[in-house]
């Protein structure tokens, strides 16, 4: 109610100025009508999917964005829900989707309500991933092991787009004798180095950029020769119908940020290392302080 209040006798002073200076009843509802918008804008909505790589380049974003004197307000919750929120309008920007491969059928159920505003890196990839020691290098190798992998795809969290392409990738590829575990990601990578610790046979979902590739030596994809999970994933800033219209300044912001994957990367393995995120992606802007001036558009 204060802020209400607050508002309108900012709005009265201004009319009241105006026209006790001369202007027109119009002009002193113009300049109203402009004060009112700037005055009453909220914060942007930015839904963050809780996976280490959007958690990377969001909180660098962040970053930015406070550097800059934006205000803003973040959602967690799961990939679905925010796809969903942002479709409906409730949230106005989505950090990151993966896209047109891993999260289709998201784009398929809600991509007419939604922008993809800017790509934030190129060359992502999603698919099933073994040691190298394990002697097999396409999915169709693993018909007939799956007693050796104890029928065991080892997953992540139920409802990511990668969990979802490999309900298909066991059907298409009729993969009989294997069952999807649902973990979580730091579960998955868990799973993946106490089998690697005792060279164990082990198939996982995984997906690039991600820290394991660094800190752990001699992972490889599997040949996907049916394409289940495409051939390289967009990390996508998504945006509500309309927001550019309503935030031009602040899109504009999104659409001046990019990172390349191994940047990312990098932050990751500081946040497997105990870092936060916060801590991570201030790390790393402390050594790319370019980008900040980049984003903002202040560079000379």
């Amino acid at each position: 109610m204060r802020s209400k209040l607050l508002k309108i006798l900012i709005c009265l002073i201004v009319a009241s100025t105006l026209i006790i200076s001369g202007c027109t009843t119009q002009d002193a509802e113009n300049a109203t009508e402009d004060i009112t918008e700037e005055v009453t804008q909220e914060p942007v909505e930015i839904g963050v999917v809780q996976w280490d790589d959007s958690r990377a380049a969001a909180n660098v974003f962040f970053q930015i964005l406070d550097e800059g004197g934006y205000e803003y307000e973040t959602v967690s919750a799961d990939l679905g829900g925010l796809y969903q929120a942002t479709a409906q309008g409730d949230i106005d920007v989505l950090f990151h989707a993966w896209l047109p491969a891993t999260q289709a059928p998201y784009w398929e159920q809600y991509g007419e309500d939604l922008n993809k505003a800017q790509v934030v890196a190129t060359g992502a990839k999603c698919g099933l991933v073994v040691p190298e020691y394990v002697p097999i290098d396409t999915i169709e190798e693993l018909k007939g092991n799956a007693s050796k992998f104890n029928g065991q795809i080892s997953g992540i969290e139920p409802g990511a787009g990668i969990m979802q392409n490999t309900e298909s990738c066991v059907a298409d590829y009729e993969l009989e004798g294997y069952e999807i575990y649902s973990s979580s990601t730091v579960g998955m990578a868990t799973e993946l180095q106490d089998k690697i610790d005792n060279e164990e046979w082990v198939v996982v979902t995984l997906w690039r950029p991600h820290w394991t590739f660094a800190r752990m030596e001699g992972l490889k994809f599997l040949e996907d020769s049916q394409g289940v999970y495409g051939e390289s994933d967009d990390l996508i800033i998504l945006t509500r119908t309309g927001f550019e219209e309503d935030r031009p300044e602040f899109n504009q912001l999104i659409q001046n940020f990019e990172m390349d994957l191994s940047d990312i990367e990098s932050i990751m393995i500081d946040i497997d290392a105990g870092m936060t995120p916060e801590e991570a992606a201030a790390k790393w802007l402390d050594e790319h302080p370019e980008k900040i001036d980049e984003v903002l558009g202040t560079q000379e």
